[in-house]
């Protein structure tokens, strides 16, 4: 079953004789630029097919009216720029004007996309009711927590009890203390595994072996308050 051609593919009338030859000769007036026989046809819809687009753009080079070139085997017309009208001063003189304007018209609208481009980036940026809605419910649920975690300092409450302070001093003693020792033992070992060896080689040693020194970190700690003598968490020596 054949289907119905759509409104949009309605063929175009095919030209003949002069009609055909008047349409080739006026658009290529108009468009003032070079085309093939090719380019013809299907510029003008296939009202003038390409056989005898050719044979039309033939005929008007050997009267004249166009002009024939070829660029290797290319074949291509262009109308012939002694016979078109010469533009009077005073339209050249409009027109400039008239472009004038334009350009200035064109330029004044870039300015205003730009603010408008960046005016609507802004908005998008900026949340919506519904979000800062949101943020505010979640704000304020941050400040009453904080609030309720502050009541007991200013209430003067004190949030570890001296039990849980001795406690955690013993246990800080205890394991300094073993730190302490336990460097000692490797230093100790260390220097006699390493009395043979360049300082190079040691370190390269110590690489392979995956072992880790203390860093700044640990030094920093050592020379701190926290590890002077007689200190202790809950009560450092000043």
């Amino acid at each position: 079953m054949a289907t119905k051609a759509k409104p949009s593919e309605a063929k175009v009338p095919v030209l003949k004789g002069k009609e055909a030859e008047d349409k080739v000769l006026e658009y290529m007036k108009k468009m003032n630029r070079p085309f093939g026989a090719v380019d013809v046809s299907a510029n003008l819809k296939g009202s003038v097919p390409k056989a005898a687009a050719q044979k039309i753009l033939v005929s008007l080079s050997e009267r004249g009216e166009l002009v024939q070139k070829t660029c290797g085997k290319t074949t291509f017309f262009v109308a012939n720029q002694a016979n078109l009208e010469d533009m009077p001063t005073e339209k050249l003189a409009a027109l400039e004007s008239e472009y004038k304007k334009m350009d200035e018209n064109n330029k004044q609208l870039v300015v205003e996309t730009k603010m408008f481009s960046t005016e609507v980036n802004r908005l998008r940026s900026t949340p919506t009711d519904k979000e800062l809605a949101s943020e505010i419910v979640k704000v304020a649920d941050a400040i009453e927590k904080a609030q309720a975690h502050l009541e007991p300092l200013r209430a003067g409450t004190r949030l570890v009890s001296a039990e849980e302070t001795a406690q955690l001093d013993s246990e800080w003693t205890r394991w300094r203390n073993e730190w302490t020792r336990r460097r000692k033992i490797f230093l100790t070992f260390w220097s006699l595994v390493t009395d043979t060896l360049t300082p190079q080689q040691a370190t390269e040693l110590g690489g392979d072996l995956g072992i880790e020194h203390d860093t700044a970190e640990h030094g920093v700690l050592e020379k701190g308050a926290l590890c002077s003598t007689g200190s202790v968490l809950g009560k450092r020596r000043r």
